[in-house]
């Protein structure tokens, strides 16, 4: 039953992961590459080198991407590497194979117009393929890779880092500096959608866990998740008995996966997750910092 129940995971999970990365290549077809912009990640420097050479933008999307997965697999795990190449192998035929063919007209009206609608489109398609915990490959692989590294670099920095190198070479590549103003429009956009999508708006959780089966969910956190897990001492109000109280902060793109790991351990086990607006220590916020 249990190996039933995470088939229909994965085939639901692959579902919006092929979904999502339809919406993504359809958005950067329609709206970002007729604009001249490219907004980050691997796609951005496709975008650049379909503009500069005519290569095709989703061939030069997966060989820059190949040797990424390479080393995800080595040091990521496979289901989220499967997950990925799902992606990476979906947007090239989706972007060169059906939408290039089809030769549907490009969106042709105000650059700021097809900026704002770009972002909007290409973060619903990226959280949809993030809240099945899957991945378009590129920086996401990155970044992943950097924090196994460095533990307390925030990802929020190094994916800013390598947006905004893409963004300037766009500059020298369109010739324009409006294009890199346009690409951060469509970041911007990007990136709230995503949010909207996948954490519902919201910043992070912190989560009290109640189970029989504490010890299980306390290890399976720590070595799946990897975060922090503090145990508290609580007691039932009506029975008297003694209770584990699981309390654990997690990052937004966290949640979901902490809340498939405990109701794979204990269905019955009861989670409040509670709006976490700041954390700050180890693995998180450094202390004192604004």
């Amino acid at each position: 039953m249990k190996s039933k129940s995470y088939a229909l995971e994965m085939l639901w999970d692959s579902f919006l992961v092929l979904l999502g990365t339809a919406v993504y290549a359809f958005g950067l077809y329609y709206f970002v590459e007729p604009s001249n912009t490219a907004p980050g990640g691997v796609s951005g420097i496709a975008l650049l080198v379909n503009y500069a050479t005519g290569f095709p933008v989703g061939i030069a999307s997966a060989l820059i991407n190949f040797p990424l997965l390479i080393l995800g697999l080595v040091f990521l795990g496979k289901e989220f590497i499967l997950k990925t190449l799902l992606s990476v192998a979906s947007f090239t035929v989706i972007y060169d194979y059906i939408l290039t063919p089809l030769n549907i007209p490009y969106y042709g009206g105000e650059r700021l117009m097809a900026s704002l609608y770009g972002g909007v489109v290409t973060g619903v398609g990226l959280g949809l393929v993030f809240y099945a915990a899957g991945s378009t490959g590129g920086t996401d692989i990155v970044t992943k890779l950097v924090q196994r590294r460095f533990p307390h670099m925030q990802l929020g920095r190094i994916l800013l880092i390598v947006d905004l190198a893409i963004v300037g070479a766009s500059v020298i590549v369109y010739r324009s500096i409006e294009s890199a103003l346009y690409a951060v429009i469509v970041i911007y956009a990007n990136t709230q959608l995503i949010n909207l999508v996948v954490y519902g708006g919201d910043s992070g959780r912190l989560l009290y866990i109640l189970s029989a089966r504490y010890r299980e969910i306390t290890d399976a956190i720590l070595s799946t998740v990897d975060r922090g897990v503090t145990l508290l001492h609580g007691e039932g109000g009506y029975t008297g008995e003694e209770k584990k109280v699981v309390l654990c902060a997690v990052r937004k793109n966290e949640y979901h996966k902490v809340k498939k790991l405990v109701r794979g351990i204990d269905p019955n086990a009861f989670i409040i997750a509670a709006e976490s607006f700041e954390v700050e220590g180890e693995g998180f916020k450094a202390m004192g910092e604004d």
